[in-house]
């Protein structure tokens, strides 16, 4: 009991940083989202919105591995401050993008789209190092605690964040959704610093830098498909193909790599494990329909329900509040009975109905409304977020803990990177279709480089005929996007069914033996 109890003032010390870490990714998240019709009207391209989300969700993506497995190998402690640092150095650059600073407003939006991926080659060091560091100071059996309070201060903090973002777009600068993550990385990095204390970890092993170039190449090309395919480019163009042949030769050649390396940045041999393949698999689909679909969100609240920026944060707060209820209840009771199984299958069913109830939603639909089926998605979050990472965690040994870390939030990201990708190609398409079904081929042209630089004033300046009909097209083109969410949800709660329930370590003093001859007998 003694040593539970130093072990938990231990924690208790040091979760400060941690939780200041990690609400320093959310923050940004929803900051950025709520601003993006702002940010869309001053530097134009609406066509490109998805890529300021999908870089940064890219540069996540591809880091996370190589964070996850040098943690392992050296430490944790100077590969998370330096994580934090490189997202600090991407938040400034993105805050001055299209600025004088960078020589002018001409290719803002590029600039802002490159910054985002280095803010998001920090973020993936950030989510990733903070659930490993939880894993070393505290056994699976008692994790969920800790993950509830985790899951509480993300909610908490994506409560905030769509209201931060919201006054920074109504009442400062949209540069400063960018800039508010300086003083907050700022305290996070001093109190870290000065309060994480962990042994000191050196393998002499070579990085797995072949593995990591080749992962990283072969996701890359395949998000640009998924984006540029019928949308850019022809399916059939030369430059599909040769992105496909890119893609395929990457993964083809990562596997034999993997297999050779001595510290495999993905070790294969987890995937033998049944849940820890399973819960990577619900990992992806979780992140491909929510990531994907409730980018879009603010854009229907503030276009088609004509809300600000600040009132459009204060609509999803019911699923941010649903959602921190749900995981407290769910952390509290994984602790006391050590079960897991159905609450993947729950959320998965509540993310489900919440998809194809903001399927329904068109330019008639209440803001009240709205907020009733944003709930209903939130609850389903609430279910799976943090148990998904417990699954992973408790389905490997001890020293694949940043692997398992890692792999648990990079099958989540790269869902969200293809969610985004794909649900903004769905998104434009039918925008492009919509338009011209109402106005015919050359008026829908023009209307859609005008809404380009889409916002609220520029709405408010259209002929009442046409505004009326973007409304329309956009609201049909935004629901379009959750109605393709459904099918995705629909398969979490199936995937999560065949996870086999196996003791958490640390519930009794026999777990750790009953738990490593467990995971062996799910691996075969």
């Amino acid at each position: 009991m003694a040593e539970s109890g130093g072990r938990r003032r231990e924690v208790m010390v040091v979760l400060p940083g941690l939780m200041l870490a990690m609400v320093l990714a959310m923050l940004d998240n929803m900051i950025v989202g709520t601003a993006m019709p702002r940010i869309v009207g001053e530097l134009g391209g609406l066509t490109h919105l998805s890529w300021v989300v999908t870089a940064y969700v890219l540069g996540t993506t591809v880091s996370t591995p190589i964070w996850g497995k040098i943690g392992d190998l050296y430490g944790r402690k100077t590969i998370f401050l330096v994580s934090i640092v490189i997202f600090m150095i991407g938040s400034a650059l993105c805050g001055m993008a299209g600025s004088a600073m960078l020589g002018g407003p001409d290719g803002g939006m590029a600039e802002l789209i490159a910054f985002r991926a280095v803010q998001g080659l920090g973020a993936g060091g950030l989510m990733v190092n903070v659930m490993a560091i939880i894993g070393d100071l505290v056994p699976p059996r008692e994790r969920g605690q800790y993950q509830g309070i985790m899951a509480g201060v993300m909610s908490l903090a994506m409560i905030a964040g769509p209201l931060v973002g919201g006054f920074i777009t109504d009442h400062l600068d949209w540069r400063w959704a960018f800039y508010v993550n300086l003083p907050v990385g700022a305290v996070a990095l001093l109190l870290i610093a000065a309060r994480l204390h962990l042994p000191s970890v050196h393998h002499r092993v070579r990085i797995d830098w072949a593995g990591a170039i080749l992962l990283s190449v072969g996701i890359t090309a395949l998000v640009l498909i998924t984006t540029w395919g019928g949308n850019e480019y022809a399916w059939g163009s030369w430059q599909i193909l040769v992105l496909a042949a890119v893609a395929v030769v990457s993964i083809a050649a990562f596997v034999p790599v993997e297999r050779r390396a001595a510290e495999p940045i993905m070790p294969l041999q987890l995937f033998r494990i049944r849940n820890f393949t399973l819960i990577s698999g619900v990992g992806f689909l979780l992140g491909f329909a929510m990531f994907g679909a409730i980018n879009f969100l603010p854009l229907f609240q503030q276009t088609v329900q004509g809300a600000s920026a600040t009132n459009s944060g204060l609509l999803l707060l019911p699923m941010m509040a649903a959602s921190m209820v749900v995981s407290l209840f769910v952390g509290k009771a994984i602790t006391a009975t050590g079960k897991y199984k159905i609450y993947p299958v729950i959320g998965g069913v509540g993310m489900a109905v919440g998809m194809w109830l903001l399927s329904t939603m068109d330019v008639g639909t209440p803001s009240w409304l709205t907020g009733l089926y944003i709930a209903v998605l939130g609850l389903g979050m609430g279910f799976l977020m943090q148990t998904t990472l417990l699954i992973a965690q408790n389905s490997v040994e001890q020293r694949d803990l940043g692997v398992s870390s890692s792999a648990a939030t990079f099958f989540r990201s790269i869902g969200g990177s293809f969610g985004v990708s794909v649900f903004g190609a769905v998104f434009n398409n039918h925008l492009t279709s919509e338009l011209t079904g109402r106005f015919g081929a050359q008026a829908a042209e023009r209307i859609a480089k005008g809404g380009g630089r889409m916002d609220p004033a520029a709405l408010a300046q259209m002929p009442a005929q046409q505004r009326t009909g973007l409304l329309e097209a956009l609201a049909t083109s935004i629901s379009g996007v959750f109605w393709w969410a459904i099918a995705f949800a629909v398969a979490v709660p199936v995937l999560a069914a065949f996870i086999k329930e196996i003791p958490l370590r640390g519930g009794a003093p026999q777990a750790g033996a009953e738990q490593a001859e467990q995971v062996n007998q799910v691996a075969k």
